[in-house]
């Protein structure tokens, strides 16, 4: 008979936590459905300017994918990774509603970020010796080289406008970054027809087309920042910027080493790939792959954006269980998508080439790696967001010290051993490589699920309290 309450139970618990669920995605998709749109438009910027150079010829495909996935690639990835130590403070600050530590939280990162570019400018000037050092064919790493000094206004432009998108997204304001770039797109479009095709400046007017489409990014964004469209954020410049600056410095480099190791993981494939032999043909077929896998990374990127917003949010409510809850939705979530992009990516593996190129030879190639697309696809699906976690909790150096573990001393070695002893080539490289992604995504899984999150609130509140007293 006491069994009759307890069966009654049950099904309103199940509809209570289907309800949750719901409210959470709502709020979750809330921060994707923006992000996610914005960054497909934005990584299409790459696709279009690839696809005008690979339509010039192969060595100037081969060129462009190695500018703009390793020279601009790995410095994008490093300030990319720095601005996150903004999402990790705006995002907590905002959900214990400190509105006014997030415009301090700006300027920090953008003094922190603009002196980064600089330091990293030699990446861009010398980058034809170094990409020869590293083994490119001399005529690849000279065009790509005239190809990055060409991408560096839009290095510099990437350390304002970064941090602006982090301090956008930590309040909700994505549709902000979504209209810049519904709006930057179709300038895109025209302005590299116009430098590649009427003025004729061939690869390099591609290249410098992504300095117009970014540059009015920043300047649309930067205007309704410091214009008046977030009042309760920004309260114009301060001088309180420059306090505690080693602080932030420390997160931000933490950040910037774990997620710059991230993006630079797959880059590290394409320069082994030109060891291999007829490396002109396999960057090609790889590059066009990464760039495929790339358009659809946006999609968990989004996800991560999402996951370290609503993770720092309820961490900085002092919800413990609300971060929990999220980072499960979340996970949910962007593994099923996963799951049907890399069934897709199998649907279509002998058509994909024929977007970016029309050569046999690089189609046939691009059909040999489709399997190891589609499995990296499938992996994005969870990879990402568990980082996401890592960020609006801020684990930065933690996951930092994993990603060295699982990438460089696992999946490279792996890879050069089954690329080279094995005679597997790219197919094996990029299988080793795999296998490190899957041991990076093991350790954060089991660190997310045996984590206190009651603690993590806690800690949480005690950074905003003393970030608070630095203000």
């Amino acid at each position: 008979m006491e069994s009759v309450p307890l069966l009654a139970y049950r099904p309103g618990k199940k509809r209570a936590l289907a309800r949750e669920a719901v409210e959470e995605s709502k709020k979750l998709w809330g921060v994707v459905g923006p992000a996610m749109f914005m960054r497909l438009v934005l990584y299409s910027f790459d696709i279009v300017s690839q696809a005008f150079a690979g339509h010039i010829g192969d060595l100037e495909l081969a060129a462009f994918s190695i500018a703009s996935t390793v020279v601009s690639g790995l410095t994008f990835g490093l300030l990319l990774g720095m601005a996150s130590a903004l999402e990790t403070l705006a995002g907590q600050a905002f959900g214990a509603k400190q509105y006014a530590m997030l415009g301090i939280y700006l300027q920090r990162s953008w003094i922190v970020l603009l002196l980064s570019a600089v330091l990293l400018v030699p990446m861009y000037v010398f980058a034809a010796p170094l990409l020869a050092a590293m083994g490119q064919p001399a005529e690849v790493a000279r065009l790509a080289g005239e190809l990055g000094v060409c991408m560096l206004p839009m290095h510099f432009g990437f350390a304002v406008l970064l941090p602006i998108n982090k301090f956008l997204q930590s309040q909700g304001k994505n549709w902000v970054m979504a209209a810049t770039a519904l709006a930057s797109f179709p300038l895109h479009v025209a302005a590299t027809c116009l430098l590649v095709v009427r003025f004729r400046f061939g690869v390099l007017g591609a290249a410098m087309a992504l300095n117009v489409s970014w540059g009015l990014s920043l300047v649309v964004q930067l205007a309704y920042v410091v214009g008046g469209g977030c009042p309760l954020t920004w309260t114009g410049f301060s001088p309180l910027a420059f306090a505690d600056l080693c602080g932030f410095i420390k997160l931000s480099l933490s950040s910037g080493v774990m997620v710059c190791l991230e993006n630079s993981y797959y880059k590290v494939l394409l320069l082994l790939t030109a060891h291999l032999k007829n490396s002109q043909l396999a960057v090609d077929a790889l590059s066009i792959c990464m760039s495929f896998q790339g358009w659809e990374m946006m999609i968990p990127m989004a996800f991560l954006a999402g996951t370290g917003v609503r993770v720092s949010n309820e961490l900085g409510a002092a919800n413990g269980k609300g971060a929990r809850f999220a980072t499960i939705v979340s996970t949910t979530t962007s593994f099923l998508i996963g799951l049907f992009f890399s069934l897709l990516a199998l649907a279509f593996h002998d058509k994909m080439a024929l977007v970016v190129s029309s050569s046999k030879a690089v189609m046939d190639a691009v059909d040999n790696l489709s399997v190891l697309l589609a499995i990296s696809i499938l992996l994005n699906g969870v990879q990402p967001v568990l980082s996401g976690v890592a960020v609006g909790s801020g684990w930065q150096a933690l996951v930092a010290y994993i990603n060295v573990g699982s990438y460089y001393i696992i999946g490279v070695p792996v890879g050069l051993l089954l690329g080279w002893l094995f005679n597997l080539g790219v197919l094996g490289i990029w299988a080793g490589m795999i296998g490190g992604t899957a041991v990076q995504t093991i350790i954060l899984a089991y660190i997310t699920m045996r984590c206190d999150w009651d603690e993590e609130a806690s800690k949480a509140s005690k950074h905003i309290q003393r970030w608070a007293g630095s203000k």
